[in-house]
């Protein structure tokens, strides 16, 4: 793919002091095993797989988008002892997909169906690729506004888009422009509590950690609330039945696992007031608890739809920052709401090592127009800085936008953070 560092770039660069005194957060997070995080993975799953299989077979990555996928729980009988699925969970793949290249069909049917038997073999063990896991395909080959029927005018690429003759009819070979009018965002560094969140989840899902806790489910879900100094955090921890002997035992487990998250959040909060509720809708009188078959409740009815989850920071940080995007799914050339939310964050990454301040990072794309060239760039810092400052940094800016295009290999390989 040939580089657009040559082009000129127009877009502004506006740098902002803007003021962090907020005595307040709000922070979420969802675990390995929630239905949305289970979305998002599996979408980027199945981008990385389609565009590797088709950059190593065509030299080029086609054109796709997995981003609209979406997990429809089924359903499952559960009692203490004992559990499984008795109906499977659907994969509803929505989306659109490159059909062939020149005269080569893609096995994109086969490529789907194997990567998501991977993964969810994966992410449970325990189910039935067979019997518990139902594949529905809703995918489209047709190619967004822009395509005529015009017989007098020269005919464009866009026709082409999901079944190039070519590498001539993707037009981003040489000229990577963004497909979409949206906005990429990142804010550094994480504040002490949204970093403690992030800690907690990672720590309780860590494999070394579910070692002698066979019982403990993925689809943990954190909500942390921050006033001042007082904390109040509200956890969703799921049991997985078939570890679980009787109802004392899943007490114990709450238990145990409540004195362990409270020291967790005291080492980061020594002298704040800490507040902790743990599965608030189980009922013991009617045996309504947070007990599964798999530790997921996507097989019971819950659903799961890409960007709905954590951001690419792995939060949901409700007074910070914030796109609608989802990040996973989409393609990783060309793609805003992908592209931008990585290289916002590496910008607002980049920036706060260097200066040790807080900063936010706003990149606004233009449908059309040059990727490396934002039609907005806006970052916010903590900090008065000087002119000679200011054009420091719009420098180091410049460079990081003109290697976006190099953010393709890196998503490829897994490298970037997406959810």
């Amino acid at each position: 793919m040939k580089k657009n560092i040559n082009y000129p770039v127009k877009g502004e660069i506006i740098i902002k002091k803007i003021y962090q005194e907020r005595d307040y957060e709000f922070v979420e997070k969802k675990g390995s095993g929630h239905p949305d995080t289970l979305a998002d993975e599996l979408a980027e799953e199945l981008s990385k797989a389609f565009s590797n299989y088709t950059l190593k077979k065509f030299g080029v990555i086609l054109h796709h988008n997995f981003d609209k996928l979406g997990i429809l729980g089924g359903s499952s009988h559960v009692e203490f002892g004992k559990g499984y699925l008795n109906n499977p969970i659907r994969i509803l793949v929505n989306g659109r997909v490159s059909v062939k290249f020149a005269d080569k069909s893609i096995p994109y049917i086969n490529l789907i169906k194997d990567t998501i038997r991977k993964y969810f073999k994966y992410k449970f063990p325990m189910i039935n690729l067979e019997k518990d896991i139902v594949i529905q395909y809703n995918l489209s080959d047709k190619s967004s506004p822009g395509k005529t029927d015009i017989t007098s005018k020269k005919e464009g690429s866009r026709k082409y888009w999901f079944s190039p003759r070519n590498s001539n009819d993707l037009k981003e070979t040489t000229f990577l422009g963004s497909n979409d009018t949206s906005m990429g965002v990142g804010f550094s560094p994480l504040s002490i509590f949204e970093k403690c969140i992030l800690d907690l989840e990672s720590k309780i899902s860590n494999t070394k950690f579910k070692k002698n806790k066979p019982w403990l489910g993925s689809d943990i879900k954190i909500m942390g609330s921050r006033l001042k100094n007082e904390i109040d955090i509200t956890m969703c921890i799921p049991q997985i039945c078939s570890f679980v002997k009787n109802e004392e035992e899943y007490k114990n487990n709450l238990l145990n696992m409540k004195k362990y998250v409270e020291k967790f959040i005291e080492t980061r909060f020594p002298f704040s007031n800490i507040n902790l509720s743990i599965n608030t809708r189980d009922n013991f009188e009617t045996g309504e608890l947070y007990l599964t078959a798999i530790g997921s409740s996507i097989e019971s009815g819950d659903e799961g739809l890409v960007g709905r989850g954590n951001r690419t920071n792995g939060l949901i940080s409700q007074t910070k920052p914030y796109t609608m995007e989802g990040a996973s799914g989409k393609n990783p050339v060309y793609h805003i709401g992908k592209i931008y939310c990585i290289a916002a964050q590496k910008i607002a990454d980049m920036i706060n090592k260097k200066t040790n301040i807080y900063v936010e990072v706003f990149l606004i794309s233009q449908s059309g127009r040059l990727l490396i060239d934002p039609w907005k760039t806006i970052i916010g810092i903590n900090k008065d800085l000087s002119y000679k400052e200011i054009v420091s940094l719009k420098s180091i800016i410049r460079r990081e936008l003109n290697n976006i295009p190099k953010l393709t290999k890196g998503i490829l390989k897994g490298k970037y953070r997406l959810n």
